[in-house]
């Protein structure tokens, strides 16, 4: 049986890593594309400008209105393909956002309003154009549920895995030098003892370096995988999981109904 173990979650950074067991790359691989293709969220897909006499072309604004993170409800909505209306457009597949703005200045996302106040951009102070005086910017946004197979501005964030490490230190020859050139926090030199800092060792890249760095460094790897899950905010790190898992067991099912 599969079994997660939570490595440290930084909410600040919305960034979520654990240990994957009993498990392999396959099974791994298929959680990240779920995330990745198929976890829904909300972006912006229509615009209609009132208004915009800024130094962004229509085109411009829209596309970074596009890529703008929306906080996304997904009790509350659904993909248009499976929403009751049929694709027409409603409350529970659409949102509607109007920007408007005339003060000389950025303009920033919190100053867009939702009509959900639940579904707003995830990232208040993210800059979406700067204005001159006497230029102004009057847009109505439609947000609708997508995917990130369709487009990458409905992926709700990253995801990715490798083999957990394993770092061991016996008779290093010179301390100094690896404290010196370790630029990651990997290891600490305490007197002339060279320790490993267990929390650092999952977030380097440098490992292998280190270990050709001084023949008193081992390092080797467990069938283990660190899983690590980076959300753009519109959903959780753990409302991308669960919903990735749910996901797969709908095509589990779909499957065995087909064979």
């Amino acid at each position: 049986m599969v079994k997660l173990e939570k490595i440290k979650e930084e909410r600040k950074k919305n960034k979520l890593q654990f240990l994957l067991k009993d498990s392999d790359e396959v099974f791994a691989n298929t959680i990240r594309r779920m995330i990745l293709e198929e976890v829904p969220t909300l972006a912006v897909e229509d615009l209609e400008f009132k208004d915009n006499s800024s130094a962004l072309f229509d085109e411009m604004l829209g596309l970074r209105l596009g890529l703008t993170p929306i906080k996304t409800d997904l009790k509350s909505y659904v993909l248009k393909e499976k929403c009751k209306c049929a694709g027409a457009g409603c409350a529970q597949c659409e949102l509607k956002i109007t920007l408007k703005a005339g003060k000389k200045g950025y303009v920033y996302a919190e100053e867009a309003e939702s009509e959900d106040p639940k579904c707003t951009f995830a990232h208040p102070k993210m800059p979406l154009v700067k204005l001159l005086s006497r230029q102004r910017v009057d847009v109505v946004l439609t947000a609708v549920v997508g995917q990130g197979k369709a487009h990458a501005k409905w992926m709700p964030g990253w995801a990715y895995y490798k083999k957990e490490p394993i770092v061991a230190v016996d008779k290093v020859k010179d301390p100094e030098k690896v404290a010196e050139n370790c630029s990651d926090g990997v290891f600490v030199l305490e007197g002339k003892r060279l320790k490993v800092d267990q929390e650092k060792i999952y977030d380097s890249n440098l490992l292998e370096y280190y270990a050709e760095l001084d023949k008193g460094i081992s390092l080797e790897y467990s069938d283990n995988l660190v899983f690590t899950v980076e959300s753009w905010g519109q959903l959780s790190c753990k409302e991308m999981l669960n919903t990735s898992a749910d996901i797969l067991l709908e095509k589990i099912e779909e499957l065995e109904k087909q064979l």
